[in-house]
């Protein structure tokens, strides 16, 4: 149970990564006031975290409509991931989570709590596969109860990940945002290679 979970959180933790998402955030929310900007974290991470869950029930569905194995799944999982590491050890914004085209839909938005802040910048598709894959390891109620408790602490954390980084906009360093992003990129790389790994065991 306490190794599915610290797997389960620093998956969850690293690949939703609020830090990559807080640049963007503050460019977007620029003209907004404090309270404004509190209002559109929260919706934005309530709307992360019931993207994730709702993913992660439908999951087995999905496995059978396609006939797609879990191993298998988990080997697309972490391929996912790795893309999406080698992208945040590089510092750069990978397309996966946010194109040219939904940054600039974004800044013309008044509200941005559901797109592109939500889907795809937090729930983007390797937050939604990695749910799907930890989900499908949870054996027994009590480690799926502990997979949706993970998935509301994820979400909890980026909505003050987000909150304190509006609150002290002026004061965020570029490159300590940077070195974050690449410290969690290569957890996540770590993450990865893991669930291929685990995946070929279980083929």
């Amino acid at each position: 149970m306490i190794e599915y979970a610290f797997l389960t959180f620093g998956s969850l933790f690293a690949i939703v990564d609020p830090f990559a998402a807080v640049p963007t955030f503050l460019a977007m929310t620029a003209r907004d006031t404090a309270e404004q900007r509190r209002r559109m974290a929260r919706t934005a991470c309530i709307t992360c975290a019931g993207v994730m869950s709702a993913f992660a029930l439908l999951g087995p569905a999905i496995f059978r409509l396609f006939g797609i194995t879990l191993p298998a799944f988990q080997i697309a999982g972490g391929l996912v991931l790795l893309l999406s590491a080698l992208d945040m050890i590089r510092a750069q914004k990978s397309p996966m989570r946010e194109t040219p085209e939904e940054f600039a839909e974004g800044m013309s938005k008044d509200d941005i709590a559901i797109t592109p802040l939500a889907v795809p910048l937090l729930a983007g598709p390797g937050a939604i596969t990695t749910s799907m894959v930890l989900s499908g390891r949870a054996s027994g109620a009590p480690q799926k109860m502990l997979f949706y408790a993970l998935i509301a602490l994820v979400a909890l954390l980026s909505y003050w990940v987000l909150t304190v980084a509006a609150a002290s906009a002026k004061k965020l360093s570029s490159t300590l945002l940077n070195i974050i992003t690449r410290l969690m990129g290569l957890l996540l790389a770590a993450i990865g290679v893991q669930l291929i790994m685990s995946a070929l065991k279980l083929g």
